[in-house]
């Protein structure tokens, strides 16, 4: 009995070093992903100017249509956190609500980024019009399938928490998928910042 005792203790620490170590990797991983933003950030800010003749950011940009993204991502990072405290609380139900709740918020997001992109397209503003239209599309666009990444992890977490509770190792899937989701909070509140804002402006 003292040996099984003692076995299941080293397994146990085991998967926290393992699990551990996931998480170091996964700052990495964040790190890289925000030096990728930089430079995305960085190509936007040089051609921004360079509309070749066609039309501008003050043209093109809706304010109160970002704005109402804006409000949809932000809703869907204090859901998320709220999901966080419940499985801190060992509330299972109620991760599997908020995290619905944040899935629908961020499906919101991304189909008013789809709109916004068709919108311009009809209107002769695609990513091959300009240099600055060239880097607003990417910008946007890379942020765009990040949300859509998150949003698949999101329903995954929702899988597992529903098959197999909230175990050690869906606590730090959880964790790490909530600092991916609030991560790309901070890039957006860049992008407004950056790119919309300056742009009617």
């Amino acid at each position: 009995m003292a040996d099984t005792s003692v076995s299941l203790s080293i397994l146990e620490e085991e998967e926290k070093k393992s699990l551990e170590a996931r998480e170091f990797g996964f700052w990495v991983y964040l790190m890289s992903d925000a030096v990728i933003f930089a430079l995305l950030f960085a190509t936007y800010v040089v051609l921004s100017g360079n509309s070749a003749a066609g039309p501008t950011s003050r043209e093109l940009f809706d304010l109160g249509h970002t704005a109402g993204e804006t409000a949809l991502l932000l809703l869907s990072s204090l859901t998320f956190g709220v999901a966080t405290i419940a499985m801190g609380q060992g509330h299972a139900g109620r991760v599997v609500q908020w995290l619905i709740l944040t899935l629908l918020l961020g499906l919101g997001f991304i189909a008013m980024e789809v709109w916004e992109f068709s919108s311009m397209t009809r209107q002769g503003a695609g990513p091959g019009t300009s240099g600055f239209l060239s880097a607003f599309f990417t910008l946007i666009g890379t942020h765009g399938l990040h949300v859509t990444l998150g949003a698949v992890g999101i329903c995954v977490m929702i899988g597992q928490v529903l098959v197999k509770g909230l175990t050690l190792p869906v606590r730090s899937r959880m964790m790490r998928l909530g600092l991916f989701w609030h991560f790309l909070d901070i890039v957006w509140i860049g992008i407004f910042s950056v790119v919309y804002l300056p742009g009617v402006m």
